[in-house]
């Protein structure tokens, strides 16, 4: 009797971690209609999280539309401090060690993509070489590639 009692309907699972920080970071015209359901029940029965997702938007807000001045960006790391959040205090902590060079990346449309992107290709290409490839040898290999 007891088991009929309990099969009837069973509730809904918890997204996981890996869900909801996919969700909070991702841009809201890209999630699906049951993500965003999703999403709005996971703030209504977290306060702490839904301000946690609303200072990660305008952070990325801010990323897209090039619009992290000094001025905002500090109005924004101000009221991150303000909310008892240790996690983002630690990202607002570290952005402050390099203030100059996080308020270029937010407001100027330079991008370091390519350079990152040969620097990863030239590590791929040691690694490859079990870490044993000297610098010219390195070089070759890339000469070559072109």
């Amino acid at each position: 009797m007891r088991a009929s009692a309990t099969a009837g309907q069973a509730p809904s699972s918890a997204p996981t971690v890996r869900e909801a920080t996919r969700w909070i970071t991702r841009r809201p015209d890209r999630l699906g209609p049951d993500e965003q359901a999703g999403l709005a029940a996971l703030r209504a029965r977290s306060p702490r999280l839904d301000v946690a997702a609303a200072h990660v938007a305008a952070f990325a807000k801010m990323m897209t539309t090039l619009t992290g001045t000094r001025d905002n960006l500090q109005a924004w790391m101000a009221a991150v401090d303000a909310d008892d959040l240790p996690g983002l205090h630690s990202f607002t902590h570290g952005i402050r060690r390099d203030l100059d060079a996080v308020v270029n990346g937010l407001t100027l449309p330079h991008s370091s993509g390519a350079v990152e992107d040969n620097v990863t290709r030239v590590k791929a290409l040691k690694r490859s070489r079990y870490g044993r490839a000297k610098f010219e040898l390195l070089r070759k290999i890339i000469l070559c590639a072109h």
